[in-house]
């Protein structure tokens, strides 16, 4: 079975997505630590050449170079998962669903994603108007939710969890690193939830195993 390196930083919400995707699929793979912070070696001259736009994570399985992260979920659904159920392609409107929430992921990078990096790292960002369009998509982001529940649905397209779910979730679970707590989101929280106990589900750091939820639910 094809193997692929992943060119990963540890504290990145993009990266996680492949180790999460990974994780669900019991996929191994090799890693090549990058020093983004504060070394910045997705810079350098290595790194431009294998992906000029100087972005992580990278994926490499043979001759296949991949840079976008949403590319490579479908990447590894297409390629491991036997089912067909995490990359619904056979299914038109399953997919159209599954790519427009990929785009939504997309949007919560760049607000709540780069609200985490200012607040984490002084990241140089437009304080302002992130923080401002991080608010938009995780009310967004909670509407629809609801509306899923509402349905008797736990999941963002479907019946069952899709790389729509592990592309939405990291910044998502983040938020809380950006000053966004999850207080007032209970239709995030209970997503958040259905997708730690996934089988397979690995943590990074900010996002923490099932059972400390539990023990922490215990103790208040």
């Amino acid at each position: 079975m094809t193997q692929f390196t992943l060119y990963d930083y540890v504290l990145s919400g993009n990266c996680y997505k492949i180790r999460l995707m990974a994780g669900l699929l019991g996929v191994a793979y090799y890693t090549v630590p990058v020093d983004f912070y504060p070394g910045h070696e997705h810079r350098s001259e290595p790194m431009l050449a294998l992906n000029p736009s100087g972005t992580l994570p990278v994926l490499v399985a043979d001759d296949l170079v991949l840079s976008e992260t949403q590319s490579m979920l479908g990447w590894l659904a297409t390629t491991f998962d036997r089912s067909g159920t995490w990359y619904p392609v056979s299914d038109a409107n399953l997919h159209a669903q599954v790519l427009q929430w990929l785009g939504f992921s997309a949007r919560l990078t760049a607000s709540v994603g780069a609200a985490r990096l200012n607040a984490m790292l002084d990241w140089p960002v437009d304080v302002r108007a992130v923080r401002a369009a991080s608010r938009k998509d995780l009310d967004e982001l909670e509407l629809l939710l609801t509306d899923r529940v509402f349905s008797g649905r736990t999941w963002l397209v479907g019946e069952g969890p899709t790389i729509a779910d592990i592309a939405c979730f990291p910044y998502a679970a983040l938020s809380p690193d950006a000053g966004f707590e999850h207080d007032g989101y209970p239709a995030i929280r209970n997503w958040l939830y259905a997708v730690r106990s996934l089988p397979g589900f690995v943590t990074m750091p900010g996002i923490h195993p099932l059972h400390e939820l539990r023990e922490d639910t215990h103790d208040g």
